[in-house]
């Protein structure tokens, strides 16, 4: 929806597009709207011109030039392309509209917006129109979603950086090696440095996963691979900027770092069968690495063994699968043995699994098991309990 409030420029800066808006957001409310100046200028000038003689009558072409605003008649012909971008003001759109040679003026469209409630409707995205129409018209096109390009990219929560790049390159014919070029600088995408900091004392090891925000995309024409992950990134910011992330885990997660609560996410994220047991998963993950009260201070996931797998071109297993050099192996810097958080996010979480991480519900859980076929898990802070949790999953045959 196009915004109609002041986005902060400098007052300086604000030129031509300052008074376009000025001008859309007057009301017309017969006190002095628009159109009755430019009705009481051109009267003035009729009395100017007739105090003259009616010899200089043929001079009022040219007078009213100077007090309608120019604009085309019609719909218009031809095809352009025009992009509206997230944010943009009336005058924005109007000016977007007049250098592309659809309205003959800026002020054409803002005119017509002033009369139609509607305008403030305009969705971002880009738009088939069409060259030298009427404000009026190219607004009644702006309007109408049939004119608006859609490409839409749904990229699916969980989804890990490499396989994010496929399907992207699947829909934009864009190779993953670009995607995997443009990622190689996470703060180049928009990744602000503090959020790579740690308070474990382990190294920090920079990388975009963990920030491609799952969501519906529209991608615009011709976009690069390196504009589609700047956009995923400003995503990621925006969302757990309203959440207040950062902040909350920092405040209320007893000195847990927003990026190690990251890594969680995309734990529970993988390991989760439900929306419901994120939160449970997250809590889990917390007292096996930091509480001290798991033998091994280690997160014993197997999902942290196939997130290696995968990064080094192998095929990922079932837990079934694994082998006992699979499952320790020393090698491995997601080894399920490494003692407390593994050094990145092993995929992209979306809203829920953020939440469940950064507000787990209070457990001393240590083990869970999924018991049904719908995904729920059962949770236990006693290995004891926890074999008697799997007894009840291998008798529904989950495992």
């Amino acid at each position: 929806m196009i915004d109609d409030l002041d986005l902060g420029f400098d007052e300086r800066d604000r030129g031509e597009k300052g008074r376009h808006r000025r001008s859309a957001m007057r009301k017309r409310d017969g006190k002095g709207g628009g159109a009755g100046k430019t009705v009481l200028a051109l009267m003035l000038a009729l009395v100017l011109l007739g105090a003259i003689g009616g010899g200089a009558f043929y001079g009022f072409d040219r007078v009213q030039s100077y007090f309608v605003t120019p604009d085309f008649d019609g719909s218009g012909g031809g095809e352009v392309t025009i992009e509206i971008k997230q944010g943009a003001l009336i005058a924005d759109v109007a000016n977007t509209l007049y250098a592309a040679g659809v309205v003959k003026s800026a002020q054409a469209f803002i005119d017509a917006a002033e009369e139609n409630s509607r305008s403030k409707n305009i969705q971002p995205g880009t738009y088939k129109v069409r060259k030298e129409m009427s404000g009026e018209s190219a607004l009644t096109m702006l309007l109408d979603l049939k004119n608006k390009i859609v490409n839409g990219i749904t990229i699916p929560e969980g989804r890990t950086a490499k396989q994010t790049y496929e399907l992207l390159a699947k829909e934009t014919k864009i190779p993953v090696e670009d995607f995997e070029a443009a990622a190689k600088d996470p703060e180049a995408l928009g990744v602000p440095d503090w959020w790579f900091n740690r308070t474990d004392g382990k190294p920090v090891k920079k990388s975009i996963e963990g920030f491609l925000f799952p969501d519906t995309y529209e991608m615009p024409p011709k976009a690069t691979a390196e504009v589609i992950l700047k956009e995923m990134v400003a995503h990621f910011l925006t969302v757990t900027g309203g959440m207040e992330f950062a902040e909350r885990v920092e405040k209320e997660r007893g000195g847990i770092s927003p990026y190690e609560a990251l890594i969680v996410a995309s734990l529970a994220q993988a390991e989760a069968g439900t929306k419901a047991d994120l939160g449970k998963v997250a809590r889990v993950a917390y007292n096996r690495a930091y509480s001290g009260t798991f033998p091994c201070s280690c997160l014993e996931m197997d999902v942290t063994v196939n997130y290696y797998l995968e990064a080094t071109g192998q095929r990922t297993k079932s837990s079934k699968q694994m082998t006992a050099a699979d499952l320790d192996n020393p090698r491995n810097p997601y080894n399920r043995k490494l003692r407390g958080m593994i050094p990145t996010p092993i995929n992209n979480p979306g809203k829920d699994a953020l939440e469940g991480a950064m507000d787990p519900p209070e457990g001393k859980w240590l083990f869970f098991v999924a018991v049904d076929k719908e995904g729920n898990s059962e949770f236990a802070e006693t290995y004891e309990q926890h074999q008697k949790n799997e007894a009840k999953a291998r008798e529904a045959g989950i495992i």
